[in-house]
């Protein structure tokens, strides 16, 4: 079945993750995406394997998910013969994405002036750290800094005021804007439909930092007062975080009081505290929050997550468990929505899937990211070079 975006050619001039994984997403539904990476190395994102912390395992992951059906060509862009191979596949591309640092856009001529004349139909998307204008414009930075740090997520979600800011995971902060970054791409695409034209769209790290913190930010441009920061037992018993016998921490988000407080009463077997006088209100709760807190507490480390997970389930009331990236192998929602399907070839391996889903399209079963200039020859071909063009650009350097 052809894909969506089968007839739409993608460059994908960028490094690590955020970039690349917006043409990720258009991959999965049927673009083709060519991934430039300089000769050697490839892509630095390659190296992320190595780094302290990071889970071992027999396959490179983080390439795996973010470079999946895409094909390699290994083109060094220094080089003076990789200028013209470059503007052969701009000109018949539909998107360009790069990441590149400013100073670097510069020395290889790949501004949006440099590229767009080539192709009046392209789209150049852009994604950088801080945004494409200011002081800050060609500073390089990474999810964990612009994202995550420079937001203030990481001091916004810390558990207590004297606890350390807690660091990201890998990609956190990349994948949600890469969906930005594909959507930027997608408003685009449906303008030159209209319009006949491309052009250029970007986003930021840092812009998406602050919109996955709006609430907060628009609290602070409404003069909030952050004076005071909740503790344990502080933020309200029904919207806590608690722990099973087993260990396992969950929590309840109880918002609906009128409705939620009687049902979780009977599910935890403590009917009598429904006309409590010390719970029995909202206003009671809020009075008697520590004390209500450490009744739970006391309740809950009586039986297994497990246990009181079918419990919850079954009451109605809202609720959510703190879940290990484990516990997705063999959920059954996750299954039946196909969100973790298996890369084709693989004997079952599987990848994590991209979170739009439009309705009558299936998505392309995932391919296997590429080796370093896995295709280079064959990309060549496809956009007119021959043999011996191919081989001169091979013994040059300029690709391999």
């Amino acid at each position: 079945m052809a894909g969506l975006f089968d007839d739409l050619l993608v460059l994908d001039c960028a490094s690590f993750i955020a970039g690349p994984a917006a043409g990720t997403i258009m991959s999965d539904f049927g673009a083709r995406v060519i991934k430039i990476e300089p000769p050697g190395d490839g892509d630095s994102y390659r190296q992320l394997m190595k780094l302290p912390g990071i889970p071992p395992a027999s396959v490179d992951y983080f390439w795996m998910l973010d470079n999946r059906n895409k094909e390699s060509l290994a083109l060094d862009l220094k080089h003076k013969d990789a200028r013209p191979v470059l503007e052969a596949l701009i000109r018949k591309a539909d998107v360009f994405i790069t990441n590149f640092p400013g100073p670097i856009r510069d020395r290889l001529r790949l501004r949006d002036t440099d590229v767009l004349p080539l192709n009046d139909r392209l789209i150049y998307a852009s994604l950088t750290p801080y945004g494409e204008v200011g002081a800050e414009k060609d500073r390089t930075g990474y999810d964990a800094t612009a994202y995550w740090a420079r937001s203030g997520l990481m001091d916004s979600v810390r558990a207590n005021p004297d606890v350390e800011p807690a660091v990201s995971v890998p990609g956190m902060g990349d994948h949600p804007t890469a969906v930005a970054l594909f959507g930027a791409i997608m408003a685009a695409l449906y303008r030159r439909e209209k319009t006949g034209k491309g052009g250029a769209v970007s986003t930021s790290l840092l812009a998406n930092g602050l919109w996955s913190n709006g609430c907060w930010m628009q609290a602070v441009l409404c003069d909030a007062d952050f004076s005071v920061r909740l503790r344990r037992g502080q933020r309200g018993a029904l919207t806590e975080l608690y722990k099973a016998r087993c260990g396992r921490w969950f929590m309840l988000v109880l918002l609906n009081y009128t409705r939620e407080w009687p049902l979780l009463v009977e599910a935890i077997g403590k009917p009598e505290w429904r006309d409590d006088p010390r719970f029995a209100t909202p206003e009671a709760r809020k009075a008697n929050t520590a004390e209500l807190v450490a009744a739970l507490e006391d309740v809950f480390v009586q039986r297994d997550w497990s246990e009181w997970k079918g419990i919850f389930e079954r009451s109605g009331i809202t609720f959510g468990p703190i879940a290990r990236p484990s516990d997705h192998l063999d959920c059954a929602q996750i299954a039946a929505n196909g969100m973790l399907p298996e890369i084709e070839g693989t004997g079952g391996l599987r990848t994590v899937d991209s979170p739009i889903v439009l309705d009558g399209e299936t998505k392309r079963a995932p391919r296997l990211a590429p080796a370093i200039g896995e295709h280079t020859r064959s990309i060549l071909e496809s956009f007119g070079f021959g043999d011996a063009a191919i081989d001169a650009l091979v013994k040059s350097g300029a690709v391999a």
